[in-house]
């Protein structure tokens, strides 16, 4: 049997991949590119192989380039890992820095300067990070130490009274303080010695809020995908992780996933190293994720699991599915929040969305300055699907 393509449709095929190759200098020969997205690899590659080093032109004589700010860059690497695979995005990365000097670019004094450093700009730095040579990771780190640290102050003492007060009321007693009266349980305990003539509850049994030791009562798991798309949300969910694994009352796991799942609990005490132990873009397996979160829980009802992905997933999507269910028949508390920033409305998967919201998942996204309440619902098991919906 003739497997091979009609002979017009391979022909067709190769002048596109050569028009591709050889830049929009072979148009006239080759004809032009027809598709959007075609268009879109085109302008990508133009942007390093258009420019510098070509014959009879100088290193300064550019006619395409990323042009001077960091937004600018961080489209175009977006672009790149939309359209290659991982490996060609670290080869298109590597032409980039050595024929732009995109290094440079992004770690200039001057540039620092001009633009304010954020997560976006972090999200770039940890995308180039296995090109970034040596001698201006230094520099790298500082910008990202400087992000980290203004969200650590931003989150860090919200997200800890938060969990604690949490915490807390998760314990009852009946010998509370008075500060400490949980009025509403306390009503309805004694709506029996109600007096219609007083129109007023004695209130024989108290119920308060209980102070727990310093012991781990919690296991909180954050699963995170570091595909391209979600980089504010790795950035975001990474210094949460710190600040959760410094408290004690907390059992914190960190796991980051594209195709390949990493365990970053062991950086948790700096967030930073986390960080840059994470490779943003490649594919997502989501299924595989779970499976090793699964492999952590040793406490399901004392579990709370976070999994923050845009639900793109390249694995067994019917495995994934089977896994969240399992997971919540066995007493685990499962989230998932679609983005963790303040990027606005996410691109996400619709059909995985509402096929977890059928398994009685709360699927949404969240920005960072809500994310404490969320954890405090949470951990008190409220019913996390009116909270999404009260919050969007």
């Amino acid at each position: 049997m003739n497997t091979t393509a009609p002979h017009g449709v391979a022909d067709e095929a190769r002048l596109r991949r050569w028009r591709l190759v050889l830049g929009a200098a072979a148009e006239p020969a080759l004809g032009g590119l027809g598709t959007a997205d075609d268009k879109a690899i085109d302008k990508a590659l133009g942007a390093v192989y258009d420019s510098g080093s070509g014959a009879g032109r100088s290193r300064g004589d550019r006619a395409g380039g990323l042009g001077g700010s960091a937004p600018r860059v961080a489209r175009w690497l977006g672009d790149i890992r939309t359209y290659f695979p991982s490996t060609v995005v670290e080869v298109v990365q590597r032409d980039a820095v050595e024929r732009l000097n995109l290094t440079q670019l992004l770690l200039e004094p001057e540039l620092m300067e001009a633009v304010e450093p954020d997560v976006h700009l972090v999200g770039t730095l940890l995308s180039l990070n296995r090109v970034i040579p040596e001698t201006t990771k230094a520099t790298a780190r500082m910008v990202v130490s400087k992000v980290v640290k203004e969200i650590e102050e931003r989150i860090a003492t919200r997200t800890v009274a938060a969990v604690s007060g949490a915490l807390n009321r998760s314990a009852r007693t009946s010998r509370p303080k008075p500060r400490d009266i949980d009025f509403d349980r306390t009503i309805r305990k004694n709506l029996a010695n109600y007096l219609p003539e007083q129109r007023t509850i004695i209130a024989e049994r108290l119920v308060g809020y209980g102070r727990r030791a310093q012991a781990v009562h919690r296991d909180v798991i954050l699963a995170i995908d570091q595909s391209g798309s979600m980089a504010s949300s790795v950035v975001y969910s990474s210094v949460f992780g710190a600040v959760l694994a410094s408290m004690r009352s907390l059992r914190t796991s960190l796991v980051v996933f594209d195709t390949e799942v990493v365990d970053l609990t062991e950086k948790l005490s700096d967030p930073v190293d986390v960080l840059f132990g994470t490779q943003l873009g490649g594919g997502t397996y989501i299924n595989r994720a779970i499976a090793y979160c699964q492999s952590l829980i040793t406490r399901p009802t004392d579990s709370l699991f976070f999994l923050i992905s845009d639900l793109y997933e390249g694995g067994v999507r019917e495995e994934m599915l089977r896994r969240v269910h399992a997971m919540k028949e066995s007493g685990v508390q499962v989230v998932v929040l679609l983005a963790l920033s303040d990027d606005g409305a996410p691109s996400y998967d619709r059909e995985n969305a509402a096929a977890l919201a059928a398994l009685g998942v709360p699927a949404f996204a969240c920005t960072p300055d809500r994310f404490p309440d969320l954890l405090a619902q949470a951990l008190n098991r409220g019913d996390l699907m009116r909270w999404g919906t009260e919050h969007r």
